[in-house]
């Protein structure tokens, strides 16, 4: 072998082992990069994994608290009505009750009122209380019944409050007392018609 083969024989080992080890350079390099873009990928995802349960948790909270206030306007709302209900029925019974004592049945009422106190008194002293409104009924009633009548300075609508002062009994058949009783104690139920 000549000097000029000897050197392109080594020339070509050298440009063979030069080759072989860029190649594994190349090779070592492509994996280091594939296992960074790969750890990359996973943190990547479990940012956004992260960010999205974050975000959903966000959109949870404020949507609760826009379904709370909507519920707290909704019951505040139906309340209000509910009042305006209330009150406008509450007119009607007001309404009602001044008629109904345009009655004769009302003056029986307080007719039987006055004698139930009165057997209730058996005997002991009785102070009978009709209403200012009813004034004009004190005459018919102390004559119908044999007993003192009163006129109350308050106007309690209508009916009869007795008092045995001897016992410390107060009989309240007063239409003011129960109005409010029973507007106090009366609450909207369903609301389907019939319920």
């Amino acid at each position: 072998m000549t000097i000029e083969e000897k050197i392109a024989h080594i020339q070509g080992a050298a440009m063979e082992e030069a080759r072989s080890q860029g190649n594994e350079i190349i090779k070592q390099h492509k994996r280091a990069l594939e296992s960074m873009y790969q750890t990359h990928c996973q943190e990547a995802r479990i940012q956004a994994d992260t960010r999205i349960k974050a975000e959903t948790a966000s959109a949870r909270q404020q949507l609760n608290t826009a379904v709370s206030k909507g519920q707290l306007r909704i019951r505040r709302e139906l309340g209000s009505v509910q009042q305006t209900l209330k009150n406008e029925l509450f007119k009607e019974v007001m309404q009602m009750i001044e008629d109904y004592k345009k009655t004769e049945d009302y003056l029986k009422l307080l007719v039987s009122y006055i004698s139930d106190a009165a057997r209730f008194a058996d005997g002991q002293p009785l102070m009978i209380y009709i209403s200012a409104s009813d004034e004009e009924k004190k005459d018919y009633l102390e004559q119908y019944t044999g007993m003192t009548v009163t006129i109350s300075e308050e106007d309690f609508i209508g009916g009869v409050r007795s008092v045995i002062p001897g016992r410390n009994i107060l009989i309240d058949h007063s239409f003011r007392g129960a109005l409010e009783k029973e507007y106090q104690e009366y609450t909207f139920k369903g609301g389907a018609a019939g319920a």
